[in-house]
């Protein structure tokens, strides 16, 4: 059962979504984004680090696989695991670090991070159905 959901017909109806997601899960710091591509993960998770206070340049950490963001809430983690082929690439980058660390990570293509999760996390679903972009979001006991 999802226990947070919100209709984004346009970028600009992301912002209130973005705060209204934080406010929802304010004690949570680890949301896993699980989409199909081109749904607008990376724009939503952009709308959530400006809500949080960001105003860093942002871009997708296709290739880098982590951005680093600065915001007045402390450092904010934006993974991007769609290239990572193996669990233990994760390992090598030291994702358990960034995990355990207390910040904000947003996870986007997050199945093989799944070994590295520990305790509550924030699964977000997107999907877009006729005109209308839907966030579902729900808290997972890994």
């Amino acid at each position: 059962m999802m226990e947070f959901e919100y209709a984004v017909r346009d970028v600009p109806d992301l912002v209130p979504a973005a705060h209204l997601l934080l406010q929802h899960f304010a004690d949570n710091r680890i949301f896993l984004f699980e989409a199909e591509m081109g749904t607008g993960k990376t724009t939503f998770i952009k709308a959530i680090c400006a809500a949080l206070g960001s105003s860093d340049a942002f871009s997708s950490p296709t290739f880098s696989l982590v951005n680093t963001y600065s915001s007045s809430n402390g450092p904010l983690y934006h993974f991007d695991l769609y290239r990572v082929r193996d669990v233990s690439e994760l390992y090598d980058m030291g994702m358990e670090e960034y995990l355990d660390g207390g910040a904000y990570c947003f996870i986007e293509w997050p199945q093989l991070a799944t070994p590295l999760l520990q305790g509550e996390c924030v699964r977000i679903v997107m999907e877009i159905q006729q005109n209308n972009r839907y966030i579902r979001g729900s808290k997972v006991l890994l």
